[in-house]
């Protein structure tokens, strides 16, 4: 396998976690529109986020253990089918799951294919 091969197996799962993250981050937003006051904005927030703190705490796994990213990652995807079950379209699941699936893939490719120094 090439070295240019081996270096976008490297980042781009690290990039896409990275920008999935930030997407994921987006629907905490909808917390501002509520009309509660400081602290219970503050607190519906921080509870907002906690999907965005799983992904980056996985990454930061994943990013040592790339084997333990191909497993997270396709976990955190099936942890949110089973717990967001029956409450939107097919869509939805392929939108949040999708990019879990993938990355998942990815780190493991990375782990298999790692870059030579």
């Amino acid at each position: 396998m090439t070295r240019s091969l081996q270096q976008w197996l490297f980042w781009t799962p690290r990039v896409l976690v990275i920008l999935f993250a930030a997407f994921v981050s987006i629907f905490a937003l909808d917390v501002f529109g509520t009309g509660y006051g400081f602290w219970e904005t503050l607190l519906a927030l921080g509870i907002h986020l906690i999907p965005t703190a799983l992904l980056v705490v996985a990454l930061v796994i994943a990013w040592r253990w790339p084997w333990v990213g191909g497993i997270l990652f396709p976990g955190l995807g099936v942890a949110y089918l089973v717990s967001m079950w029956g409450r939107f379209s097919w869509s939805v699941y392929l939108i949040m799951m999708g990019p879990l699936f993938l990355v998942g893939i990815l780190f493991w490719l990375n782990w298999f294919y790692p870059v030579e120094r």
